[in-house]
């Protein structure tokens, strides 16, 4: 089984901010923004209205339109979707990656993004100021969901039942590299659990290094560039991994510890 380290969400380019840890532990990964359909304004989880978050986080930026990719979460959108099924949508580059480094059904999606701590103000949620815990006010790289894969398609017949996923939508439908992936109805290794779902705030589901930018992760001997696919080095000065650049998809070959390691993050 190979792992794919997957990195969605806000970030400093699309969104501009991190993606709220609410005070409860919910990882809340804000969906880029974009064109599609869905608005900011028609998501809402834990009582949260995806729009007046971002007034109460960014009140001098305007969100209007995002893409919601991957779909993880059930009942995200507030007027709901008959037959609504989770998916995860690629194409172009990313897409490429995928296919040549032969992910396949089995693999296992682990997504992750820039998250900061919250807190409830007077004017509603804002991100943590001070603290003397790294954890509560740093910039953090978490992973916060997954999805193990189930079916892989590609035909656009197919992705279009899935309409009201943007992958579904006439910018993406007619690419030749438009793929969705659906996850297992249960995980191999553990049938009590779906095989797609959100995670919420766990140290251990942190791949920050303390102490480091949010980029800079904890070593791991199975994140290493040897088993990582592409000409991947590490980059970190001194301790710690970092892999340079703008990237999306991680593909990990399985090694000692990986599996455990991803069975443990999502336990």
């Amino acid at each position: 089984m190979k792992v794919i380290l997957s990195r969605k969400g806000f970030d400093s380019t699309f969104g501009g901010c991190p993606s709220p840890i609410l005070p409860d532990g919910t990882l809340l990964s804000l969906p880029i923004p974009s064109d599609d359909q869905d608005a900011y304004k028609d998501l809402s989880c834990c009582g949260v209205n995806y729009a007046d978050l971002l007034q109460q986080l960014r009140p001098k930026k305007e969100y209007s339109h995002c893409h919601v990719d991957p779909d993880l979460r059930p009942g995200l959108r507030t007027s709901g979707i008959d037959g609504w099924r989770p998916a995860f949508g690629q194409t172009d580059a990313a897409r490429g990656v995928h296919k040549n480094a032969g992910v396949e059904i089995g693999d296992l999606f682990l997504f992750f993004g820039w998250f900061r701590q919250t807190e409830l103000g007077p004017n509603g949620y804002r991100f943590v100021r001070r603290s003397e815990d790294f954890f509560q006010f740093a910039n953090l790289q978490v992973i916060y969901g997954y999805l193990q894969i189930g079916k892989i398609l590609t035909d656009k017949e197919q992705i279009a039942e899935y309409y009201w996923h943007p992958h579904a939508s006439k910018k993406y439908i007619d690419h030749p590299a438009n793929t969705l992936y659906l996850p297992t109805e249960h995980l191999s290794w553990n049938t009590l659990k779906s095989g797609y779902g959100t995670l919420d705030y766990r140290p251990d589901r942190v791949l920050t290094m303390e102490n480091k930018p949010r980029a800079t992760w904890t070593e791991k001997p199975f994140l290493m560039p040897e088993h990582v696919y592409g000409n991947r080095k590490n980059s970190a000065k001194g301790v710690g991994l970092y892999y340079a650049g703008v990237w999306q998809e991680l593909v990990i070959s399985e090694s000692d510890g990986l599996l455990d390691w991803a069975k443990s993050v999502i336990d």
